[in-house]
């Protein structure tokens, strides 16, 4: 598994702002929205691209464009809905499935409530979109999801992650897939309900509302 921290004034001051408490669900929004697009910068690094020949007005050249099949974005219900459009900015012809799973707020375990991805998966690159890597609960069942559809490259975007969810991430995968995970930052620790420390709280809530 492959951890990438991205390093940048922008997404520092973007992600800090996120982290108030006054901040807006609008502002959280918009902001979520600006900083997923400076991540899927990062987290596309390393995708797939094919020659493809073009005329330009002066001559003809041979380029690079994305390669088939074209990758699926899947973002993690209710939460990785507001990381969506920053990831399709930046991958137009992606595809895109939907996994909704939800915490256990006892066991702290995932639980899956809606499915809606291809059955077949082979030669796709998947990126999983979560705000939060926490205990790593829900992102070890989305992406056990797309392992047993056929998928083996997976990028996992996250605003925020705990050295406790990578940890569990990096014991479940072991070598089964090509794993990167693209962070803004990596917190200090999780309290004694899960959350992250110092995080921003409850990424789905400071989105949409409380529900």
């Amino acid at each position: 598994m492959r951890l990438h921290v991205v390093d940048h004034p922008l997404v520092a001051h973007k992600l800090t702002v996120l982290r108030d408490e006054t901040t807006d669900s609008p502002t959280f929004r918009l902001l979520v929205d600006e900083l997923v697009t400076l991540l899927a910068y990062e987290a596309t690094r390393d995708i797939a691209t094919e020659p493809h020949e073009v005329r330009t007005p002066v001559t003809t050249m041979t380029g690079t464009r994305l390669a088939s099949p074209p990758p699926l974005v899947v973002p993690i219900l209710r939460a990785g809905l507001g990381m969506l459009d920053g990831m399709s900015r930046l991958l137009p012809t992606a595809e895109v499935g939907f996994l909704g799973l939800v915490r256990d707020e006892e066991t702290f375990k995932a639980v899956t409530y809606a499915n809606r991805l291809p059955d077949d998966l082979t030669g796709r690159h998947v990126f999983l979109i979560d705000p939060m890597l926490a205990t790593g609960g829900t992102l070890v069942a989305a992406i056990d999801y797309v392992l047993e559809r056929g998928a083996r490259e997976v990028t996992a975007v996250c605003l925020l992650a705990a050295p406790e969810g990578i940890k569990a991430l990096e014991e479940h995968v072991g070598d089964r897939l090509n794993l990167s995970v693209v962070v803004a930052a990596v917190d200090e620790r999780l309290n004694e309900k899960a959350y992250i420390v110092p995080g921003l709280g409850d990424a789905g809530d400071r989105l949409y509302g409380i529900v």
